[in-house]
């Protein structure tokens, strides 16, 4: 599949606010929420993600809390597959299975439906932004260890910089968007 025209995604950037100094000081944050109430820029990336995976047989699209709750369903619509939801602790109704991954300061824990993914299903796995990997490498864990064949991880945003693909073994990684600063 032909990457997204350069043009399309200089015209995504142009819909994301920098904000300096956010969440604390020396941070510059790339803020997608005026991305997203563009209607056009909001139809361009979902429809930039959803032409990297169209000729794929994906089964599901698994979006992480909470921002890959906003590009997940739509990406799973585009691409005729189911989307299943990766919580924080607690929040999810029925027997989930837990991955506890390292953090700078302490841990962290995603959850997923125990029933939510059947052994050999495709899936992609889908966040707004890749920075140090952490939390999306702890979804792929969590998908295989359901017997999932991940396909690809997908993000809108990917802070190049702080190389967060690293993480992922040779593991696909597409990002819409990327920021080398």
């Amino acid at each position: 599949m032909e990457p997204k025209p350069a043009s399309s995604c200089e015209h995504l950037k142009k819909l994301v606010r920098e904000v300096p100094d956010f969440p604390k000081p020396g941070i510059l944050f790339y803020d997608i929420t005026t991305l997203l109430k563009d209607k056009v820029g909001f139809a361009t990336l979902i429809d930039s993600l959803s032409e990297h995976y169209l000729e794929r047989d994906i089964d599901l699209v698994l979006g992480i809390e909470a921002r890959g709750f906003i590009f997940g369903p739509a990406l799973a619509y585009r691409l005729n597959a189911g989307f299943v939801p990766i919580r924080k602790p607690r929040k999810l109704p029925a027997e989930t299975v837990k991955w506890t991954y390292d953090l700078e300061y302490g841990t962290d824990t995603l959850e997923i439906h125990k029933d939510a993914i059947k052994p050999g299903q495709r899936v992609i796995i889908v966040d707004d932004l890749l920075a140090t990997g952490g939390t999306a490498n702890a979804c792929l864990q969590l998908a295989q260890s359901l017997g999932a064949k991940v396909e690809a991880l997908a993000f809108v945003v990917e802070l190049d910089f702080l190389n967060g693909r690293k993480k992922f073994d040779g593991a696909e990684i597409f990002s819409l968007l990327h920021y080398d600063k």
